[in-house]
């Protein structure tokens, strides 16, 4: 059974809330005078969305989907499976799917893809952290907050095995097998 080792402190959680603040406002300079739904990445986006729409001066309705590509893995298998779908529909509607990081990027854009086939004004992507090293697909958000190395990040929602969520900062784990 693999243990565990909690590393340093990459993001404080002052560094955090600066950031989103910063995104927060970007969206609303972006989307002045219209409407917004975020759609939230169950689980890891949760902090991060509750926090980014504090800092969104628009009309903002929120939605959550489910989706799996990990199990109990540390790397992602690549096959996406939808856990829970949208409430709400989302055609004609600006769209802003909220995560809380881009790895691979193979999950992410098959939801894009996904969500685009049901007609949104616009759709747009916002995530905290993004690990462009391992990168599979042409994928990129279009509101990053923090880019980050190829370590196995946790904190602020972000997890190994359910643990490290709950943590206001970002930091990473070292796996021991």
């Amino acid at each position: 059974m693999a243990t565990y080792d909690l590393s340093e402190i990459l993001i404080t959680k002052e560094e955090l809330d600066k950031r989103v603040a910063e995104l927060g406002a970007k969206i609303t300079e972006d989307y002045k005078g219209e409407s917004v739904l975020l759609i939230g990445i169950l689980k890891g986006s949760v902090p991060f969305m509750a926090d980014l729409m504090r800092h969104i001066d628009l009309d903002v309705c929120i939605d959550f989907m489910s989706v799996s590509s990990y199990g109990g893995a540390t790397k992602s298998s690549g096959v996406v499976r939808i856990l829970k779908d949208l409430d709400s529909d989302i055609k004609g509607k600006n769209v802003i799917i909220v995560e809380d990081i881009i790895d691979s990027g193979l999950t992410l854009s098959y939801l894009k893809d996904y969500l685009l086939s049901r007609n949104p004004a616009s759709m747009r992507i916002c995530t905290l952290l993004d690990k462009p090293s391992r990168r599979k697909v042409d994928l990129r958000g279009d509101y990053v907050g923090f880019e980050v190395e190829d370590k196995f990040i946790v904190g602020y929602g972000l997890d190994i095995d359910q643990k490290y969520r709950n943590l206001p900062y970002i930091s990473w784990v070292k796996v021991n097998e």
